[in-house]
């Protein structure tokens, strides 16, 4: 099977999935603020969990190009990001543990997680900083064959119903700073001393978010991901693939307003004629259209560059500028969208008032607009 009937079997599949079992119960599981654990193994089913992790754990290797259907068609069908966050919180719990655990430990963990059977998470954000991630303050000290783990993380996705916690903390000697002093740990999540307070949001209204507790957890040494002090290139890296995630998920969310937009143009009549033989109408479409276009290429574009191997600094800066662009993109065509839609789109139960209300939490998460552009100039030598 070649690149693209694999894209469009994959495109298929996911939409199906969304529109049947995602997009008419979203409503109802907002409302309720959890989806049920059972759409974890429904998804696992189907090979969705699974897609870019390797075989032996249970997945199914993937590149860059046939992610990026997986995430746009979700999003554009589901018209749920708080479903995608923690129905696919793994993906940014797991890779970690997939390139930097132990055989030992990626076989106890990585199983269950692809089969739906348990859920995984990451937990980097503290009450005191996000971005800076070099200035963390929770604590794993070394006693024996144990680490004893100390601290807060706040906003994690699937923090409520997390099974392993892969956790940024700061190891060495008491007093140490900045990112040298960061390593990556998994936490079982039914270690003593782990304490977990469920936040309320504007949106996600159905992804569990929790303020994370350590009261001296004790986690086995084995569970150290990689080297002590090597924490921040490993988050640095979880990061790209995280962002890219975004990007996709963002121009999917794009498309759901935009289709939104133009079924209740061509049905709904004011002045004697339908909203989209108003040209003002069809220039709002229009517009919507061109970011659309412009993200999806981008995206496309990305996405054979990491394919080839052509992961440098300039890859990292497009990275940071697309997750921008793209959340940019489903801001705009989020507004776009209720505009059109007038009263209706102030109303609950509508995809774009859903949609409109999530997109600050895509423009922040996964690291902030301003944030990005930084990085990116970092990266460009700006």
């Amino acid at each position: 099977m070649s690149d693209t009937e694999e894209s469009t079997a994959l495109t298929d599949t996911v939409t199906r999935f969304a529109r049947t079992e995602i997009a008419p119960h979203v409503d109802a599981w907002d409302a309720a603020g959890e989806f049920p654990r059972t759409l974890y193994r429904r998804a696992a089913e189907l090979g969705l969990l699974g897609l870019g992790y390797p075989e032996e754990y249970g997945g199914t290797p993937a590149s860059y190009a046939l992610r990026l259907p997986l995430w746009r068609a979700l999003s554009r069908h589901g018209a749920s990001g708080g479903v995608l966050a923690s129905l696919f919180s793994h993906n940014i719990g797991l890779p970690p543990v997939v390139a930097h655990g132990s055989e030992a430990v990626r076989a106890e963990v990585v199983p269950p997680v692809l089969a739906g059977e348990q859920i995984a998470a990451l937990a980097i954000t503290e009450p005191g900083g996000g971005s800076d991630v070099a200035q963390l303050k929770t604590t794993a000290r070394r006693e024996g064959d144990e680490y004893v783990v100390n601290g807060e993380k706040v906003f994690i996705t699937s923090g409520m119903r997390a099974d392993w916690i892969t956790v940024a903390v700061r190891t060495g000697e008491p007093g140490t700073k900045g990112a040298g002093g960061i390593s990556m740990l998994l936490v079982p999540g039914h270690s003593a001393g782990l304490s977990r307070t469920r936040l309320d949001k504007m949106g996600w209204l159905c992804s569990d978010t929790a303020h994370l507790r350590f009261d001296n957890v004790r986690v086995h040494a084995r569970y150290l991901l990689g080297e002590e002090g090597a924490g921040f290139r490993i988050i640095m890296g979880n990061f790209n693939g995280e962002r890219f995630g975004l990007a996709a998920s963002a121009l999917g969310f794009a498309e759901a307003c935009y289709d939104e937009a133009l079924a209740w143009a061509r049905q709904r009549k004011t002045f004697g004629a339908a909203l989209v033989e108003h040209q003002v109408i069809r220039h709002k479409l229009m517009d919507m259209q061109m970011r659309i276009q412009s993200t999806a290429a981008w995206c496309e574009a990305v996405a054979a560059q990491a394919d080839a191997g052509r992961t440098g600094a300039e890859w990292v800066a497009h990275i940071c500028l697309l997750k921008n662009h793209a959340t940019q993109t489903m801001q705009f065509c989020a507004d776009q969208a209720v505009q059109i839609l007038g009263g209706m789109g102030f109303m609950r139960g509508t995809v774009s008032e859903r949609i409109y209300r999530e997109v600050k939490v895509m423009m922040i998460g996964g690291g902030a607009e301003e944030i990005m552009k930084d990085l990116a100039a970092r990266q460009l030598g700006v």
